[in-house]
């Protein structure tokens, strides 16, 4: 087992428990600092560590990494430094933080390389290349053929011999805490065949992960399976918002444009596949057998708990589902390995979503599409009020941890509030 991992580490830091940042997570964001410079930094507890304090501080001599990447914007060049320099940096950052007798003493000067989370404003973490949307949920889009298709042959022929995606929009993925204004658009009235124009009627959120591409390749070249998780840096919460009554209309025969180009939430911290190498777990069994370039061996799914709340303005929220990463009927090595199939090239910072993450009873849903069945199972709110969708004034915040052996590895949030139509 990778040696930051170890769930016996314990650390001079007071980690709460159920924190989502305990010494053997160590994940990667970008903070702002109070005199305005960006900076990488990790997490423990309650703490951003500074990497580049950590640096000057003489913390880090002998790393092969080079040190120039933590003054950076985003974290794609960290990234590109390689999964083992990576690897290395957190092994040390581990020894520094751990509570045994040590040449690193940390905790003497813990002071000038850590700072609370309350303190600091988080940024977007990753110079976002390209997005890619997956629709890798088995359930999810059983769910979604048999409301809108026939109950019968609610999956398209071919669902299960590929893993189905589109290309999004990169530029308008925003971090948690940003503020998201109501779309607008063309919709069609149920009771007429000609389409209006305005504010979105039916907002939705989308339960889903996205992994982040931490090694580039040529065009022309593809990526197996086996390599996939070369490739692949670390995972983050994504929250992939929908204006149903918009997509709905114009998806036919193209696929999602306004509908969803309007805005994603992601997590401000980046998970490495490192920290999570402990919480892996066996994917469904796929039928038919999938064509030779999709198979892969060994445990490639992971079991990530995830929880969607909503909470309106000024009053008391409400979780309305309880999902799992593991229930996704395609894997990540599966989706990069389809993705590059033809030679697609891919790039540090491209960010891949794994689609809507709904599991198989009514509460592990992941869209209110689904928690209230095209709107006609309304949630209610502990306000009294009800949701079909999500309303003006309303935030959706997702969530999501892993826990074993007494270790729980968390995502932090991706939240977004929504605001009125400019």
């Amino acid at each position: 087992m990778i040696k930051a991992n170890n769930p016996n580490l314990k650390s001079w830091v007071d980690v709460l428990p159920g924190s989502d940042f305990p010494i053997q997570n160590l994940p990667f964001g970008v903070f702002e600092t109070t005199f305005g410079e960006k900076r990488v930094c990790s997490a423990i507890g309650e703490y951003v560590i500074d990497l580049v304090e950590l640096e000057y501080l003489g913390f880090l001599e002998g790393l092969r990494i080079d040190t120039s990447v933590f003054s950076r914007e985003f974290l794609n060049d960290l990234m590109a430094e390689g999964k083992e320099k990576v690897s290395e940096l957190r092994n040390r950052l581990s020894e520094i933080l751990q509570d045994i007798p040590g040449k690193w003493n940390g905790e003497s000067k813990a002071k000038q390389f850590m700072v609370h989370m309350k303190d600091v404003d988080m940024q977007m973490p990753i110079k976002i290349q390209d997005y890619t949307d997956f629709y890798s949920s088995i359930e999810h889009a059983t769910n979604v053929g048999t409301m809108f298709r026939d109950p019968d042959n609610a999956l398209l022929p071919n669902w299960r011999h590929l893993p189905v995606g589109y290309h999004g929009r990169a530029s308008s993925i925003v971090v948690s805490g940003t503020d998201i204004h109501r779309p607008k658009g063309q919709m069609i009235p149920a009771d007429s065949d000609q389409p209006v124009y305005g504010p979105c009627r039916l907002l939705d959120f989308e339960l889903e992960m996205g992994f982040v591409i931490g090694k580039k390749t040529k065009l022309g070249d593809t990526v197996s399976t086996s390599e996939a998780e070369d490739y692949i840096f670390g995972l983050i919460l994504f929250n992939d918002w929908s204006a149903r009554d918009i997509q709905k209309w114009e998806y036919v025969p193209l696929g999602p444009f306004l509908g969803k180009n309007f805005a994603s939430t992601v997590s401000p911290w980046v998970i490495t596949l490192e920290a999570l190498e402990p919480f892996r777990v066996q994917g469904p069994k796929q039928e038919p057998e999938v064509l030779s370039y999709l198979q892969y061996e060994g445990q490639k799914n992971y079991d990530i708990h995830l929880e969607v709340e909503i909470k309106p303005e000024d009053t008391e929220g409400k979780i309305v589902s309880r999902s799992n990463f593991k229930y996704m009927y395609w894997n990540m090595c599966q989706q990069l390995a389809h993705h590059t199939v033809n030679g697609c090239n891919i790039n540090v910072g491209d960010l891949y979503a794994s689609g809507t993450i709904s599991g198989p009873t009514p509460d592990s849903y992941g869209s209110m599409l689904e928690i209230s069945w095209k709107g006609t199972k309304p949630v209610s709110m502990p306000d009294g009020t009800e949701r079909k969708f999500i309303q003006d004034g309303d935030s959706v915040i997702m969530r999501g941890f892993c826990e074993k052996d007494g270790v729980r590895i968390g995502f932090g949030e991706a939240e977004g509030k929504v605001l009125p139509t400019k």
